[in-house]
């Protein structure tokens, strides 16, 4: 019987990084299901106000269940932006909300990336970010919050998922180096609008060292739970 793990995907990016991850799982022997349902995120802005409300839990709550209906045995809320932006404690509640909700395990993009850093011995990283200087320093708070140092930060300033779903890999192998840093132990790539799945190990080859990316890492985190 398959695993089956489910998403929360907010709007339309990337979220055609799920099928061809449960595609790369599948030719490395991995029975597994990626289901993923789209939410309504109300303003497409990468800006506190706006990722609040994304993040709401009325928001998540009415997408759960057409989740269900794909029989899935965890659930996460596949974005970094409207998680992380509610502070640990909040990005904790929202999980805990999630979870009571579906009736299943639960996380988010943003405590993948804790997991994931803290999985593979990442104590110091460094974040290439899409997102404006403000709501990437609030990912940095994030992940000071789980221990992991942030030693270099690259904000791109791109204020909407929809523009930063149009980017190719010249300009997310470009986002990497410039975010890079000699002391970080790996690079964190935290939007789940960026298309990753089909770089990653090439962003790796190019930096020499471990790339986590946002979608990359929200489906281990959903592996995980199960």
């Amino acid at each position: 019987m398959a695993t089956s793990v489910g998403f929360l995907y907010p709007g339309h990016s990337a979220e055609d990084d799920y099928p061809r991850l449960e595609s790369m799982l599948r030719e490395v022997g991995a029975d597994v299901r990626l289901p993923l349902v789209h939410t309504d995120i109300g303003e497409d802005a990468h800006r506190v106000d706006a990722l609040l409300e994304m993040g709401s839990a009325a928001r998540l709550a009415a997408s759960v269940g057409e989740l269900a209906e794909h029989d899935v045995q965890a659930v996460v809320w596949a974005c970094t932006s409207a998680s992380f932006v509610f502070g640990w404690e909040g990005a904790r509640e929202q999980v805990r909300e999630l979870s009571a909700t579906a009736g299943l395990p639960a996380s988010s993009t943003s405590f993948a990336f804790a997991h994931a850093a803290q999985a593979i011995g990442a104590g110091r990283v460094a974040v290439a970010a899409t997102y404006p200087e403000d709501v990437a320093e609030r990912f940095a708070a994030f992940l000071k919050a789980a221990d992991i140092e942030v030693v270099a930060g690259r904000a791109a300033g791109i204020v909407t998922a929809a523009e930063v779903g149009t980017w190719r890999r010249e300009e997310v192998l470009a986002l990497a180096r410039a975010g890079d840093h000699p002391r970080a132990d790996a690079v964190l790539l935290p939007d789940t609008a960026l298309h990753t799945a089909a770089h990653v190990t090439e962003l790796e080859a190019a930096l020499g060292k471990p790339v986590l990316t946002a979608n990359q890492v929200t489906v281990w985190e959903a592996l995980t739970l199960v």
